[in-house]
């Protein structure tokens, strides 16, 4: 079971909040909604990374998560995540030289953000979205709440789950995706996987810590690098 893309009500360390799955999907129930409807609907819900960041912290003080199940795993992940975007936010830096290159960026698109405030993959990624957001006009960060928008989940699953964080690159003069990534850099998915064959397709309880302590010597360069190679 993948890290951000399972919940379950009965908790064990293989449903992580990294990458979560915990809602039975069906393929048929919008089928007939064209996907442009379903962006609009999404993008009217969408808010800042401001008002997100803040909306993590205020769950992270009331001992509360975003998603309708309410569990205390999920508000410490809440919490835990919430310090790490703190410390992204204030860490994470771009070169002057990939800050000309996105400057130079000339096409007006939305990045449309599906995550939750307990998903351990999205606490270095955001903050690097938004970096990269606050270079160029050209490019708006938005984000919405995943277990709020299953339909749009559904058009935009990895493997067959609702991984997250997953972003959606949307130009906005044609409303039309032209790009989307996630839930994890490839470097960061190869670690996944390869841990897994190591241990019969299991996650272990160590390996939490080991892929955070990946994220921080990486220094959110991965997640940079295939970033800027969307449309």
């Amino acid at each position: 079971m993948d890290l951000c893309s399972s919940k379950s009500s009965n908790w064990s360390f293989n449903n992580l909040p990294y990458n979560t799955n915990f809602r039975q999907i069906d393929f048929n129930q919008d089928m007939e909604k064209p996907l442009g409807q379903i962006l609009k609907e999404s993008l009217s819900k969408a808010i800042s990374y401001t008002a997100y960041r803040g909306l993590v912290e205020t769950l992270a003080d009331e001992g509360k998560s975003t998603g309708p199940n309410q569990t205390e795993d999920l508000s410490n992940y809440t919490k835990l995540n919430n310090k790490r975007m703190k410390r992204w936010d204030k860490v994470f830096k771009i070169d002057a030289a990939t800050e000309e290159l996105i400057s130079r960026y000339n096409k007006k698109v939305t990045w449309l953000v599906l995550t939750e405030s307990w998903c351990g993959d999205a606490a270095p990624a955001l903050p690097v979205m938004d970096k990269i957001a606050n270079l160029n006009p050209n490019i708006q960060l938005r984000i919405v709440m995943r277990d709020e928008n299953t339909e749009l989940m559904n058009k935009f699953l990895t493997n067959g789950g609702m991984s997250i964080p997953k972003l959606i690159a949307i130009e906005d003069a044609s409303k039309s995706v032209v790009g989307s990534w996630g839930p994890r850099s490839k470097n960061a998915a190869q670690l996944v996987t390869n841990h897994k064959v190591a241990n019969n397709g299991q996650i272990l309880p160590e390996f939490k810590q080991d892929l955070q302590m990946w994220y921080n010597k990486d220094k959110g360069n991965s997640i940079l690098e295939e970033l800027l190679a969307l449309e």
